[in-house]
């Protein structure tokens, strides 16, 4: 259930506190970990920074435990391909969080060609008191040592280090668009235009491709992945999407290349409403399961729909996110916000989903009462711990005091990376260089 008058500023990030957008500052991924105690963002720069959130003390009721900087560290560096002539950028384009197995954490993340599995751990404590060495790290004078000194623990400053362990490279021609964890916590998907590959954690030199859609004439391609999500309960199905608003569910107990799909998801269209930018706005940019694995979600241009695993024929449900810009394609398509890629996402109990808009506005939609939302993330309007007010477009006739027109919308102000946290009624909106969090209103 989404109440309108529940959202309210928990708080606002600034990851460069700049007055100016700076290409390198803006947000190209947003995530929070299993446990929703950590999110991290990845930016075009190729930095990742990652926020804690701070426990809850009884001096600090109002708080519910604000997000703070815990971490941040350069995750991709940009590259030259000399064979290809090619620069390849050092975007963040998916960070993926392996669940905790102990005190440290784990995270996968990916620019167009290189996946790397980093550790996040603590350090609070230095061995001091060596033999060989003295404390500035100098070796000594092995005969002037004439005692056997048993190192000790110290305690020191709080140090969070990140360093990679594994670097998944040189496995993809295309530009990566999609990483996902299996749910047998061994394995996980990387997904390019033309192919999908299968990779162990342990394994970096080799992957074994299991979705190739690459034609032997690329002048007979019709259609390209712009998605692949493991299925979270069962580590043999996976779905991928197609930028002809397609969907096909393949099981790899069937065979080991799935080029033959096990369930195929497209809903019909109605010849009446065909146009130019049919096949343009029909493009899926965004699959996700629902935790109970029961349901799917994707998001196309103007539409999130939800399909049940068990009907291929149609989604179950459509939610119009901005419908009102359909008289907007032409406009759209001439300044190439019609190729932009929204996500969308879950709460954790698959009873509403949010995905984002222009204007920095995003949608919430309630799926047991149907009822809808928009709301905006700005610093004009957002103060810390401020109710969240809706928003409405007018798309003609008489604007009321509160509404915007649709011709009043800025392209340029976009949310396309959003996530929920997996417990709880807390959300990250990512607009431009600012990282936005908001919660429910603390009674």
């Amino acid at each position: 259930m989404i109440h309108t008058e529940h959202k309210s500023v928990l708080l606002q990030f600034e990851l460069q506190n700049k007055t100016s957008t700076l290409k390198s500052d803006i947000i190209s991924t947003v995530e929070f970990n299993c446990s929703g105690e950590l999110l991290a963002t990845g930016d075009k720069g190729g930095r990742v920074v990652i926020f804690q959130r701070e426990q809850e003390s009884k001096n600090r009721l109002l708080s519910r435990g604000e997000y703070n900087v815990y971490s941040t560290f350069q995750s991709h560096e940009p590259e030259f391909d000399y064979l290809k002539s090619l620069e390849i950028e050092e975007k963040i384009n998916k960070i993926r969080w392996l669940p905790q197995q102990n005190a440290a954490h784990f995270l996968l993340s990916a620019n167009d060609k290189t996946i790397k599995l980093w550790k996040i751990s603590e350090r609070d404590k230095r061995a001091e008191g060596y033999n060989l060495k003295d404390e500035d790290g100098r070796l000594r004078d092995q005969f002037r040592i004439t005692t056997l000194r048993v190192p000790v623990l110290m305690p020191m400053d709080l140090m969070v280090e990140a360093s990679p362990r594994r670097i998944f490279a040189n496995a993809h021609t295309y530009h990566i668009n999609s990483i996902s964890v299996n749910s047998d916590y061994e394995t996980y998907l990387s997904a390019d235009d033309l192919r999908i590959n299968l990779w162990h954690l342990e394994i970096t030199d080799r992957s074994f491709n299991i979705v190739d859609i690459k034609p032997a004439n690329m002048e007979e391609l019709t259609e390209v992945i712009t998605a692949a999500e493991c299925h979270p309960h069962q580590c043999n199905v996976f779905v991928y999407s197609s930028s002809k608003g397609t969907i096909r569910l393949c099981d790899t107990r069937a065979a080991a290349l799935c080029d033959r799909h096990s369930k195929f998801f497209e809903e019909p269209e109605d010849p009446s409403s065909r146009s130019f930018f049919s096949e343009i706005i029909s493009s899926i940019s965004d699959v996700k399961f629902s935790h109970s694995g029961r349901y799917m979600m994707t998001r196309d241009y103007l539409s999130v729909k939800v399909w049940d695993l068990n009907m291929e024929n149609r989604p179950v449900e459509t939610y119009q996110v901005h419908e009102y810009l359909r008289s907007k394609l032409c406009s759209l398509y001439e300044n190439d916000c019609i190729f932009d890629k929204f996500e969308c996402c879950w709460n954790g109990s698959d009873s509403a989903i949010m995905t984002g808009s222009y204007n920095n506005f995003f949608r919430m939609f309630d799926r047991n009462t149907r009822r809808d939302i928009t709301l905006e993330a700005s610093r004009e309007n957002s103060k810390p711990r401020a109710m969240l007010k809706p928003r409405k477009v007018c798309t003609g006739g008489k604007r009321k005091k509160d509404e915007i027109s649709v011709d009043s919308l800025d392209f340029n102000k976009k949310i396309l990376h959003t996530a929920w946290h997996p417990k709880e009624n807390v959300i990250a909106v990512a607009a431009t260089n600012n990282l936005y969090i908001f919660q429910d209103k603390i009674n």
